[in-house]
């Protein structure tokens, strides 16, 4: 059977950009288009299917890339995307990653990086699907949360949530480790699937999210605690002394 050649969508409007990003992308031997607008990203998604990652800029001429993520999860389309900014405030980053986005970068970047971080986002794609053949344990419940893997269906207390892949990814891993310390470049590993990576506050922005979902309060975690210095522990099922 022939390998099926990744396809990669760049939405950004800075021509000089967009045309760097595509020839760096085609010498990596992806398959790739261009949109320099979200209408125009919205129209290669619905007359050319399903592409396997999206490139997005923020800063867009119609409308910004927050939206358009946080449109595409609304829509129930999980393609994996990395956000471009130009922003370098964390309050930006997190935008990004509230509205949706598995993944950031800050401009400028380096090609090194954004060619790391694609083969990184592909792997979990196909780690993603790997799963639907091998999905072990599909249903996860602790407190007030039921979380279905196969459906991607979780309630807090009997009210919906939306949650992306990547952090349903993240809490999957959790799961399979109940009480077991994970440090950052672990999590990063095995989750992100990124070797020797010197970014871990992705790992913190994520878990910051998954307290959001599910503690009963985010500032005092009693599920996803943080162990000083060595990274983090799931505990689904907490005593009282704790």
């Amino acid at each position: 059977m022939t390998e099926q050649i990744p396809w990669v969508l760049v939405v950004e409007d800075e021509a000089h950009l967009a045309r760097g990003l595509r020839l760096n992308l085609d010498l990596e031997g992806y398959r790739v288009d261009v949109a320099a607008s979200a209408r125009e990203a919205r129209e290669v998604l619905s007359s050319q299917g399903q592409v396997d990652l999206i490139i997005l800029d923020v800063m867009l001429p119609d409308v910004d890339g927050f939206e358009l993520c946080r449109n595409l999860r609304a829509a129930g389309d999980y393609t994996p995307v990395v956000m471009l900014t130009a922003k370098s405030d964390p309050e930006d980053r997190v935008a990004g990653l509230e509205a949706g986005a598995d993944d950031y970068l800050v401009k400028p970047f380096e090609l090194d990086e954004l060619l790391a971080r694609v083969r990184s986002s592909l792997r979990r794609r196909d780690w993603e699907r790997a799963l639907q053949d091998d999905p072990g344990p599909e249903i996860l419940e602790f407190g007030q949360v039921r979380v279905d893997f196969a459906s991607h269906e979780v309630t807090v207390a009997g009210t919906s949530i939306r949650m992306t892949r990547l952090e349903l990814e993240l809490l999957r891993f959790f799961a399979a480790n109940p009480g077991r310390v994970l440090s950052r470049n672990e999590l990063l590993a095995q989750v992100w699937k990124l070797q020797n990576y010197p970014n871990t506050r992705t790992v913190d922005n994520f878990i910051v999210r998954l307290r959001r979902y599910f503690e009963p309060d985010p500032q005092r975690p009693i599920y996803f605690r943080s162990v000083r210095g060595a990274g983090y522990q799931f505990h689904p099922s907490p005593s009282v002394e704790e």
